[in-house]
């Protein structure tokens, strides 16, 4: 049994919370609404972001990021993406040296189009960067808090500090597999959001199933190609993080990047839409960050081109299909290879 501490109540962090719990691990959960943690106390629910979903009564939450992290073995961060950064930095001065960093958010910072291992390595600078864990692959968080079963993978520098990780919180229906890639890891846990924006438009608009394969399947590509320029390797998009998360965010009804995807083709302002939603879409910041990032590093990338100008710069739905539709043909694999 480890001492566990969850930094983040929404949704995917109260289900490995919950995960974490049922494993018998020491669990404490750090929220900063006052609502989540009287919830959890007194009814054993998230209400807030998880509801209907009875939580193990011993997990524990606190709005008190001290308690909940000092002498944690085990922490894991899931705040939205652009929160991490200010959330690494208060947590700091309270990490054991000795603990396994663990990352649940899946995302590129928008400001300095970092992955989140950047962003730690700035914010922890006296943490080895090798204690750092990347853990990403198709969990809707609801799924998971049910304990219905998926798989995932666990990526660290050198792959020890996964595979420490590895017994904690694998379960027979919460597979964890280990990777020495995180940063292929990290691009296709984030980038998967922005596809899948792309594919609950094509949904919206009811081009067919074979419009959303190829979108999937072209929307890989692109991912492999950013994650090559960045030093991945190509094989980890075949995984949990890649092929995995991809095809369940593009497909699955659960997923809130789809969902954007489809109140756009019906018409729904992007932002207004997300304003009017507790939980974060994350494809909506990703695909700014990630658009900024691929031209940086020269990479073609013309469907997270035209999901940014279509959510950041009011392109038209249908022109921006016509401009991804009229492009010109090419090699498959250019890029990739």
């Amino acid at each position: 049994m480890a001492r566990v501490a969850v930094i983040g109540s929404g949704a995917w962090g109260t289900a490995l919370a919950a995960h974490a719990a049922r494993l018998e691990h020491n669990v404490r959960l750090w929220a900063r609404e006052p609502q989540v943690v009287a919830d959890i106390h007194d009814r054993h629910e998230n209400v807030l972001f998880l509801p209907g979903i009875t939580l193990p009564p011993d997990l524990r939450a606190s709005q008190d990021l001290e308690e909940v992290v000092t002498g944690a073995e085990l922490v894991i961060l899931v705040p939205p993406s652009k929160h991490l950064r200010a959330v690494a930095s208060e947590i700091a001065p309270y990490v054991d040296s000795e603990a396994i960093l663990t990352i649940a958010s899946k995302g590129i910072e928008e400001e300095k189009l970092e992955l989140m291992s950047q962003v730690l390595t700035e914010t922890m600078p006296d943490m080895d960067p090798k204690s750092f864990v990347f853990l990403s692959g198709p969990t809707f968080a609801r799924e998971v808090a049910s304990g219905l079963p998926t798989d995932v993978v666990a990526a660290s520098k050198g792959m020890k500090a996964a595979r420490r990780l590895q017994p904690w919180l694998h379960s027979p229906t919460f597979r964890v597999y280990t990777s020495g890639d995180p940063i292929g890891v990290e691009v296709g846990g984030a980038m998967k959001n922005v596809i899948a924006v792309a594919a609950g438009a094509s949904d919206g608009l009811d081009l067919g199933a074979n419009a959303r394969a190829a979108l999937i399947t072209r929307g890989l590509a692109e991912i492999t190609r950013l994650g090559v320029a960045l030093g991945a390797d190509p094989l980890t998009f075949l995984g949990m993080s890649g092929v995995g998360d991809l095809v369940l965010t593009c497909t699955g009804d659960l997923s809130r990047n789809r969902t954007l995807g489809k109140k756009v083709a019906a018409g729904f302002d992007p932002e207004a839409y997300l304003a009017s939603q507790r939980t974060v879409a994350e494809g909506f910041y990703t695909s700014a960050a990630a658009h900024a990032l691929a031209q940086k590093v020269g990479v073609d990338m013309p469907i997270t081109e035209q999901v940014y100008h279509v959510l950041h710069e009011r392109r038209a739905l249908l022109e921006a299909l016509r401009i991804l539709l009229t492009r010109e043909y090419k090699e498959e694999l250019v890029g990739i290879r």
